[in-house]
């Protein structure tokens, strides 16, 4: 068959797609702008038509109106619904559930490196829907925003239906996937899902200065979402010659390739391209990699293993973290006594970017939250470490900036305290001497 021919024989509608599922299925979904809106529907109107049972589904950071069908509560029994990272539409039917006194989504904690071989390996995956980009010449779609843990559950053997949207971006870099591995696909127009920029504050901006100031020219860069990153990339606009090797693009990091300010050019890996495993952001980013040879998108085994990003010298890794005890341990991902975010890859480039030659690894976020209530750094955790005591290294806040490394428990305690807001610090020594860290 020609590859148009092969392209017909497949294509299908949605309902005829997720009727190849199979009771019992064990399902895993693109990553957030890759979720795939008409499949996710349909397979929500089959298990509620009863005609899909004991199925699981494992989504991450799924936009919420994709999301809806199947994370309804009526549903909630009907099929397993598991977490890779609980974002905004996670916690919102957590929410709805506890009112409701139904079941919770389940969290299954992982590290972003490692979700490849958890879905193919350890889970066992057989289904994987996702959306890709519009055929090329020789019958390959690209993943376009997310290589991420697709490429590897894509080729696992796992039963693979794709929607085709011509929205997402041609991206290219180790993202293809070919019409002959596909079991079904269907076709569906319609806008990605777009991240509209967090508004920054005096706080973001004191933050993204003095993480800036820390940038050597020809560093190579990996930056999180949110009001920060974006605040780091803005104070970078000075800079020369940076490179970018990130799990995730956003639109702070293309502002500075578009700017020349990111060439690439001193990286050991990848040189000349930007590399990525997963975007998410505006319209206009979507527009900057379609067809764009100058970024990459690369699966996340490769992007965040720590090995891999240390090849490149004087990596330069920011991220966030709720809260962050006197040792210097984070807890990233858990809140007010529920799963708040996930694991992601805080620790893949914390390790990495520690073991890259003159790397640095930075866990940055506001002194204080709930507009001034609650310190966020605290004596000890209420949640989940996310990050090690042992592997924290630069420590920023609006006060300032503390390494980690070569301090010990009293020495860590009184660095933090020291870029604690002045409110909190009075509190902080007397429970650092409670605990005994403090004579």
């Amino acid at each position: 068959m020609t590859i148009k021919a092969t392209y017909d024989a497949k294509r299908m509608t949605a309902d005829q797609a997720v009727a190849l599922i199979p009771n019992g299925a064990k399902i895993a979904t693109g990553l957030a702008v890759s979720f795939p809106p008409a499949l996710v529907a349909a397979i929500a109107d089959r298990v509620r038509a009863g005609g899909l049972h004991d199925a699981s589904i494992y989504t991450m950071l799924p936009p919420a109106a994709s999301a809806a069908p199947i994370l309804s509560p009526d549903l909630a029994g009907r099929i397993r619904q598991v977490s890779l990272f609980h974002g905004g539409i996670e916690r919102a039917a957590d929410g709805a559930r506890l009112d409701g006194d139904g079941l919770l989504i389940d969290v299954l904690p992982v590290q972003f490196h490692q979700i490849p071989r958890t879905l193919t390996d350890h889970i066992g995956v057989d289904t994987f829907v996702t959306t890709v980009s519009s055929m090329d010449a020789n019958g390959c779609f690209s993943l376009g925003t997310d290589a991420d843990y697709a490429l590897a559950v894509a080729r696992s053997g796992a039963r693979l239906i794709v929607e085709v949207n011509p929205a997402m971006p041609y991206v290219h870099g180790d993202c293809m996937i070919h019409v002959s591995d596909v079991a079904a696909l269907i076709e569906n127009h319609v806008p990605l899902c777009q991240v509209p920029a967090l508004p920054r504050n005096a706080t973001d901006d004191a933050i993204g200065a003095i993480i800036a100031d820390m940038v050597e020219d020809g560093a190579c860069l990996q930056m999180g979402i949110g009001a920060v990153p974006d605040a780091v990339c803005a104070a970078l606009m000075g800079h020369k010659r940076l490179g970018i090797h990130t799990e995730l693009l956003t639109p702070g990091l293309v502002s500075l390739i578009r700017a020349g300010v990111v060439d690439n050019s001193a990286k050991a890996l990848h040189p000349g391209q930007s590399v990525f495993t997963f975007a998410m952001g505006d319209q206009s980013l979507y527009d900057f990699i379609h067809d764009n040879v100058a970024v990459a998108a690369h699966p996340v085994e490769q992007v965040n293993a720590p090995h891999i990003i240390a090849q490149n010298d004087r990596v330069l890794s920011v991220n966030a973290t709720i809260q962050m005890d006197l040792s210097g341990a984070c807890n990233s991902e858990y809140m007010n006594g529920r799963q708040y975010s996930g694991t992601g890859g805080q620790l893949d480039f914390v390790r990495g970017a520690y073991a890259s030659k003159g790397g640095r690894s930075i866990i940055a976020c506001h002194s204080t939250a709930a507009k001034g209530r609650i310190s966020r750094i605290v004596p000890w955790l209420d949640g989940p470490v996310t990050t090690p005591r042992t592997d924290t290294h630069i420590v920023v806040t609006e006060y300032g900036w503390a390494d980690m490394k070569g301090k010990s428990l009293a020495e860590r305690a009184r660095a933090l305290i020291a870029i604690a807001h002045p409110d909190f610090r009075e509190d902080l020594e007397r429970a650092a001497r409670d605990r005994r860290i403090l004579a």
